[in-house]
């Protein structure tokens, strides 16, 4: 069974020098650790790293560690910080660049598209020009700009995306208001917002019927669905004493949690072992998030071998090998 790795990021230099020039509220601050970071205004975002720009040292650390497929992704902050030329600009290098290491790595590297999502038609326009590259699914954050993926605004996106039955991988990045939440000092913005991040998204698009509406949609909650299988629970009982006039999802919560996909970053065994009993392990699939400075590729594979050995190979590779048709 191949190793398939759905959650690793890819960076271009060029698309982080349209950060520096025309990032608007993201900017590049040097850490005391004299390493770069990106920043949306006082908010740590992301780290860059000698992996997120190299095919080769990403193509030795596979094969140093027995991972056969990797899925790139652009992560935060994506292409949402520029007016439409922009935007759409930085998808197209990023979206290219996975492109060409598709070709020069076949078999080994496969990629997820970004979109310029606030301008809808353009982004319906990178997509079928993404897809018709290679792409084979899409990478989108857990709000756009502030935005809620459930706003109507980006309805005709996702009716494509839908039509296609394209993966969506759902990455979070900083929530809005992070600032007010004081989240910007001990890295709370990655290890407690983009948690909240990505389970407000999924909560949002459960109780919305969004799953009603795009049933083809396989949706892939980033970080083991930060907090949704813990709220499962939770969510049920709101749900039994939810006023029938303003239920509009028509299923169970717990239905529409065992309807989506899951990566395996958790970083502790027994965290896995928990989301693995909620949700199935034919709804997990293998992550590293590789190479940012927080990627944990020894830890998924010890996580992932403590589970039993059908499991094990599903989580690993058999769910990919399905949702992706690789």
């Amino acid at each position: 069974m191949p190793v398939i790795d759905v959650h690793t990021h890819a960076f271009t230099h060029k698309w982080l020098e349209l950060i520096k020039q025309k990032g608007g509220v993201y900017n590049i601050q040097t850490r005391p650790d004299g390493q770069q970071e990106i920043f949306r205004g006082n908010t740590p975002v992301v780290i860059p790293q000698k992996g997120h720009f190299d095919y080769e040292l990403r193509i030795k650390h596979m094969d140093e560690t027995g991972i056969d497929i990797s899925v790139v992704s652009l992560t935060c902050p994506n292409v949402y910080w520029g007016d439409e030329a922009i935007s759409l600009q930085a998808a197209r290098e990023s979206n290219d660049t996975m492109a060409r290491a598709q070709a020069d790595y076949p078999g080994r590297i496969r990629w997820f598209a970004s979109l310029p999502w606030q301008y809808p038609r353009a982004a319906v326009e990178e997509l079928k020009r993404s897809c018709d590259n290679g792409a084979v699914g899409v990478m989108v954050l857990a709000n756009i700009d502030g935005r809620s993926l459930t706003d109507p605004m980006f309805a005709p996106i996702w009716a494509e995306i839908d039509r296609r039955a394209l993966p969506v991988l759902v990455h979070p990045t900083d929530p809005p208001s992070a600032e007010l939440m004081d989240m910007t000092q001990f890295d709370l913005s990655w290890s407690v917002g983009f948690m909240f991040d990505t389970t407000l998204a999924i909560t949002r698009m459960i109780f919305n019927g969004f799953f009603d509406l795009y049933p083809n949609l396989k949706i892939i909650a980033s970080h083991a669905g930060g907090t949704l299988p813990y709220l499962a629970g939770r969510f049920e009982k709101g749900d039994e004493v939810e006023i029938p006039q303003r239920r509009k999802m028509q299923r169970k919560p717990i239905d529409y949690l065992r309807h989506i996909y899951y990566d395996c970053i958790c970083y502790s065994p027994k965290t896995l072992e928990f989301l693995v009993s909620v949700v199935g392990a034919d709804r997990v699939m293998f992550g590293t998030d590789w190479p940012h400075q927080v990627h944990d590729t020894k830890g998924a594979f010890a996580n992932t071998a403590a589970l039993p050995a059908a499991q094990c190979d599903a989580v690993r590779g058999g769910n990919a090998l399905k949702v992706f048709g690789l």
